[in-house]
């Protein structure tokens, strides 16, 4: 990789941006500001946060001087390779409900297009991308006919743990794949969007032809084309192939992926992949599977940014996948609202909005 250092900026100082560090979940760098301090790759040039009191603390604890409010102001003067975008999905937070039914809100979309129009060569933005396929669809055409590199924060896309496991399931090791269940109760659009990104993930990202779920709980009532609270959901998925993807809404965040031969499960959020594999059908055996040492998947979602800059490949998160998925994700409440049917992609209609942080 190139040895220049590619500026950085972060729009949105809070926890992703800034503090979750401090949250003991990893001791791997976790915050964007901390990733971009691991790497050597980059440098921590700005911040830009509407609040004063989060620009200060930013400032304090990452030595960074350039501070805004306003982040085209940051942009002018920064000269900046790549801005993340950190901001909560639909302002303003900590609200979680949506203030009225007129109100589409969609800070990530918003941020995206813009920093395109201003020339950022490289953007990272929280998930989800967009709180409609509407504004999905504007991200990806300006991201595109710009050439950006562009990632987004699902992570475990980018963890090398469930890189072992997809590149285990690739190549053939338990068969003919067959299913991918995920389990844990999550919301739609701050949980599953993460669910459906790595069941594609560890499958290789196939093509998604079709899609029926159902909001939690079932009963709940929505006004029009508009979800003001993110609702819990479940989902069965349709791939190429005639591979299907599942959530069970039980458990604590894990993966099992499910061939002819065997299975792999990865298991207590990706800390350990156990492997069963077997000729009878009855019973597989429990069988050794290679331990990854954890990197982290923030640094490598930032180094996979620069690898595309500098190298002219896709990244591994690129804007018509995530737009794929995203639109796979909005296609759960399409189903609901239709009564629970499957839903073809492309969806049809483009304007529900879901509400989520």
């Amino acid at each position: 990789m190139d040895t220049k250092k590619f500026r950085v900026g972060v729009v949105g100082l809070g926890r992703m941006g800034s503090t979750i560090d401090e949250e003991g979940h990893t001791k791997l760098p976790y915050s964007i500001a901390s990733a971009v301090e691991s790497s050597p790759h980059f440098e921590l040039v700005a911040g830009s946060d509407l609040i004063e009191e989060k620009r200060a603390l930013f400032s304090e604890r990452w030595g960074v001087r350039g501070v805004y409010q306003d982040f085209n102001e940051m942009v002018a003067i920064e000269n900046l390779d790549l801005v993340a975008v950190c901001t909560a999905a639909c302002l303003p937070k900590p609200i979680d409900v949506s203030p009225g039914p007129d109100d589409v809100a969609d800070s990530h979309a918003y941020l995206s297009i813009e920093l395109a129009a201003l020339g950022i060569p490289m953007l990272y933005i929280e998930k989800a991308m967009a709180s409609s396929m509407k504004r999905a669809d504007q991200v990806l055409k300006v991201v595109s006919r710009n050439g950006l590199c562009y990632n987004t924060g699902v992570l475990r896309r980018f963890d090398n743990r469930y890189a072992a496991v997809r590149d285990a399931v690739v190549s053939g090791l338990i068969g003919d794949v067959r299913t991918v269940v995920h389990y844990a109760p999550a919301t739609l659009m701050h949980g599953h969007i993460h669910s459906i990104d790595t069941i594609s993930f560890l499958l290789g990202d196939p093509m998604i032809r079709a899609v029926r779920g159902e909001l939690l709980p079932r009963d709940r009532k929505f006004s029009g084309r508009h979800i003001a609270k993110d609702p819990h959901a479940i989902y069965q998925i349709r791939f190429d192939g005639d591979v299907e993807g599942y959530t069970v809404p039980a458990g604590c965040w894990e993966f099992e992926v499910f061939g002819s031969d065997g299975c792999i499960r990865l298991m207590n959020n990706g800390e350990v992949a156990v492997l069963r594999r077997g000729s009878g059908k009855r019973q597989w055996h429990e069988e050794p599977f290679k331990i990854v040492e954890p990197k982290s998947p923030v640094v490598a979602c930032l180094e996979d940014l620069a690898h595309s800059k500098n190298t002219g490949e896709p990244t591994l998160g690129n804007v018509e996948l995530t737009h794929h998925l995203t639109e796979a994700c909005i296609a759960v409440a399409e189903s609901h609202l239709n009564g629970g049917i499957w839903m073809d992609l492309p969806l049809e209609r483009r304007d529900l909005y879901i509400f989520h942080v």
